[in-house]
């Protein structure tokens, strides 16, 4: 099982990764109201091509959006699984774990 927390705990932190940059934030609240090309993501950020690719990057890798061509363009779009995926990783931390059978003490 230490494996799988081990796989669980990277996928966390790349998730948080993606989500501790305002720009990012900004294109993910962009995506809420659906798909959009690049080029719209491009102007409405006044974000250069190549600053732009890299966090579309970042957040394709942490699963939060998804991407379509079509023709020369780029269309992206929010993934409902990677957001459920920080809905996950929310009630986790909200949940306390089971009692252990002795307690830990410091010192």
């Amino acid at each position: 099982m230490a494996v799988r927390d081990d796989i669980a705990r990277t996928e966390t932190a790349r998730l948080f990764h993606a989500l501790s940059d305002e720009t990012r934030l900004e294109i993910l609240e962009r995506l809420r109201t659906g798909e959009q090309c690049v080029c719209d993501l491009m102007e409405a950020l006044g974000a250069a091509q190549s600053r732009l690719s890299f966090h579309l990057k970042v957040l394709k890798e942490a699963r939060l959006i998804r991407d379509r061509p079509e023709g020369r363009w780029i269309y992206y779009s929010l993934n409902e699984d990677g957001v459920r995926a920080i809905e996950g990783v929310a009630q986790t931390l909200r949940e306390r774990p089971a009692k252990q059978s002795s307690p830990s003490r410091c010192c």
